[in-house]
């Protein structure tokens, strides 16, 4: 049965308000605190180092462990868990190769600001250092990427440090966070008397409100402007600030973009959404870019796949405006004019009621000129392709037949990392926020399928689809056998092109058609793997059966359906931006190769 929200929340407020002292081991205690903060699902895998903490599991019933097959795929199906709710995603694995295992996953979350805290098992205090029986240096490993990490040494720390693990996980810019706990310290005893109700720390303390001066300085450059443009990121999903970006945008009548970890905040389908933009976005959004005068940056971070060549950003002069929780991400790769440190939700809350106030308007003369310019560039159709091809699939065909039938539905897309991510990302029109669930900053291959059981467990009602390639899936293939276990019933759309798709575009463009090592000779048959996962599996090789293949597996709600789209192995994702060139020079197609 399924515990809510709210019902854990409640158990866990009355545990905390009856509890009285008493004596009980580390790992009861790290439950009690796991409870305490709501956590209703941990994603791990079982070893000697975290044995007590697994017991202590066993004797209670408000959170559900899900038995992955590798650790790497537990931190990613709780990635994939916090992506779409918003909420502290839980791992839990073993000490040495279980933590290194997960390194992977650890550093997916954190490129991409994804709350989690990851619970690692380690040898006994005494045998730390003395290269123990799976022993690693798990606090040295992954302090270059976690937000912070913990390793307890006293078992009456544990509920403080659970406690501040949460706070630093879910506040400020969100990150995963580390708790490594040595063995003897998860069952030594010690007095319990509660869960801490808040935390303190003098070293941490992140700013939400942002300065109102310059929150009132930027809405006058930015009404003023001649030609403006509203670029956001990951940030304003994360802050839950989607309502607000599109009230500021809908009372400005600015265009709009999205970056690939923004998708979904605001509507694709609204006319002032100009697509994705950067090294695969669309002309008009890549252009009205490059020659804007007033940049309205909210939430983004102007990484190298978003504005190409620095030099050649900075040709055109512009004022920029940077709403970021994180002061050390705004000028760091691109100089600002009107920097506003703060929660982005709260600063364009502020935003907004200062406009309501503001007796100045934009210009309409100039916003039309603008837009105008705009729609010439939107004019291109920069996404277009042979929908005429009647002898092979081509992938966008397969992503935009998804798109049509689930728009209306309750749908999470996730994705591996390649060309089918770029397609999904252009040709699957977002309309809501937190559906999108892919891995951005890192681009990390095999996601799709832990990200996808994730959501699933999360959103049991929802229909959840894992766009991925024949490369990817197979670097955590193992996790449909979780699926089984668990009644995960996700849908698999695999646009299988017999090639390491990305990689071989770029050795067509760059290499010379030199394609070293990115065909894939020995393949396995998916439609028998899927079943001998005890799933369904599908084979579709003719356009005319995607459609038929889709709806099919949409019937099967209660079954994980492995689709094997066998795809033109020569389509490429264009637009592209070339390594070294500005987002402005754009490879349109293959007539410019």
């Amino acid at each position: 049965m399924e515990i809510s929200k709210a019902e854990l929340q409640s158990a866990a407020q009355a545990s905390a308000l009856s509890q009285t002292p008493i004596e009980i081991n580390g790992s009861d205690i790290l439950v009690k605190s796991l409870q305490a903060e709501g956590v209703q699902f941990v994603w791990g895998y079982p070893g000697g180092a975290v044995l007590h903490i697994y017991d202590a599991l066993y004797k209670q019933n408000t959170i559900e462990h899900v038995l992955v097959r590798h650790e790497q795929a537990a931190v990613h199906a709780a990635d994939g868990y916090a992506r779409a709710t918003g909420e502290v995603g839980v791992a839990l694995v073993t000490s040495g190769p279980g933590v290194t295992n997960a390194v992977t996953g650890i550093a997916t979350a954190y490129m991409d600001s994804i709350p989690m805290v990851i619970i690692t098992g380690q040898v006994p205090t005494h045998a730390i250092g003395l290269d123990a029986f799976q022993e690693c240096d798990t606090v040295g490993i992954t302090r270059p990427i976690v937000k912070h990490n913990f390793l307890v040494k006293d078992v009456r720390e544990m509920a403080d440090i659970m406690k501040k693990a949460f706070h630093i996980a879910r506040t400020g810019r969100p990150g995963p966070v580390v708790v490594d706990i040595p063995k003897d310290v998860s069952f030594k005893k010690t007095i319990y008397a509660g869960y801490p109700t808040d935390v303190e720390m003098r070293s941490y303390n992140p700013v939400r409100k942002g300065h109102s001066g310059q929150i009132r300085k930027a809405l006058q450059l930015l009404v003023g402007a001649k030609r403006p443009f509203i670029y956001t990121g990951g940030g304003v999903l994360m802050s839950e600030a989607s309502a607000e970006l599109r009230t500021l945008v809908d009372m400005l009548g600015y265009p709009c973009t999205n970056t690939l970890m923004g998708l979904g905040a605001y509507p694709a389908s609204d006319r002032k959404f100009l697509g994705m933009l950067g090294m695969h976005g669309t002309i008009e959004a890549n252009n009205a870019m490059q020659n804007c005068d007033v940049l309205l940056a909210v939430g983004a971070r102007f990484d190298d796949r978003v504005i190409g060549n620095p030099k050649h950003f900075a040709q055109n002069e512009r004022k920029i405006i940077h709403i970021d929780i994180d002061p050390s991400s705004i000028s760091k790769r691109v100089k600002v004019d009107i920097p506003i440190v703060g929660d982005v939700k709260e600063v364009l809350t502020e935003m907004i009621g200062m406009l309501r106030e503001l007796s100045a308007k934009p210009d309409p003369q100039s916003l039309a000129s603008w837009w105008e310019t705009i729609e010439g560039w939107r004019s291109r159709h920069c996404l277009k392709y042979d929908r005429g091809s009647s002898d092979v699939i081509k992938p966008q065909y397969v992503v935009e037949t998804l798109w049509s039938m689930t728009k209306d539905a309750d749908a999470y897309i996730t994705s591996d990392v390649g060309q089918h991510q770029m397609w999904a990302a252009q040709y699957y029109r977002f309309d809501q926020p937190r559906r999108w669930i892919n891995s951005g900053g890192l681009g990390t291959m095999g996601v799709g399928i832990p990200y996808a059981m994730g959501i699933k467990l999360a959103k049991p009602d929802s229909e959840v689809y894992c766009v991925t390639g024949e490369g990817s899936v197979q670097m955590c293939i193992q996790e449909l056998s979780t699926c089984l276990q668990y009644n995960t019933p996700i849908k698999i759309v695999a646009l299988n092109n017999r090639y390491l798709g990305m990689v071989r575009q770029w050795q067509e463009i760059e290499y010379s058609g030199r394609y070293s090592h990115s065909y894939m000779d020995a393949l396995p048959n998916f439609v028998k793997l899927a079943e001998a996962y005890g799933h369904v599996g599908m084979l579709i090789e003719r356009p005319e059966d995607v459609e038929p293949a889709l709806r099919e597996a949409r019937k099967l709600k209660d079954r994980t359906v492995f689709m094997d789209f066998r795809t033109d192995p020569t389509e490429n994702v264009f637009p592209m931006v070339q390594a070294g060139k500005g987002i402005t020079e754009m490879l349109l197609g293959s007539e410019d190769l």
